[in-house]
């Protein structure tokens, strides 16, 4: 059972840690959004509507995953006022390391996938032209739902 000092000592670190961590996935998840969206561009082939909607998508999972992985380490913590920094600091730590891991593994993937992403949105504008073409009611329907 905890001593009033150390449930004190405790939920200091788990505010220090939150505070900390969270704030830096907001101010990550930010850079990342502003600044990745032109490559994000360059990777669909110019496309910016498909770029935007990617880098959407990109800082919700981001997020998601993130304050996840934070809650997740808020588990088992015995601190007392002598491992109060050093106890917030490797976690704040480790959740530095894995956003920074996530964000190269992200770059990777659309690096890898962006061009085949953008010539299958290609094909499916195409798709709805020549359906667009052949029957002008179900161009209006494939329209109206953009």
């Amino acid at each position: 059972m905890l001593e009033l000092g150390d449930f004190v000592m405790t939920h200091i670190a788990y505010g220090l840690y939150l505070a900390i961590s969270i704030g830096m996935t907001i101010w990550v998840a930010r850079a990342l959004s502003s600044n990745g969206e032109v490559f994000l561009v360059r990777c669909f082939g110019q496309d910016r509507e498909l770029a935007t909607s990617t880098n959407r998508l990109l800082v919700i999972g981001f997020y998601l995953v993130n304050l996840g992985f934070i809650s997740y380490r808020l588990n088992d913590w015995q601190v007392d006022t002598v491992a109060l920094i050093p106890e917030v600091g490797s976690r704040v730590g480790i959740s530095l390391l894995v956003l920074g891991l996530m964000h190269f593994f992200n770059m990777l993937l659309i690096a890898r996938f962006g061009r085949a992403v953008k010539e299958w949105a290609e094909e499916q504008e195409w798709t709805e032209e020549q359906a667009a073409e052949t029957d002008p009611d179900a161009g209006l329907t494939l329209r109206t739902r953009r």
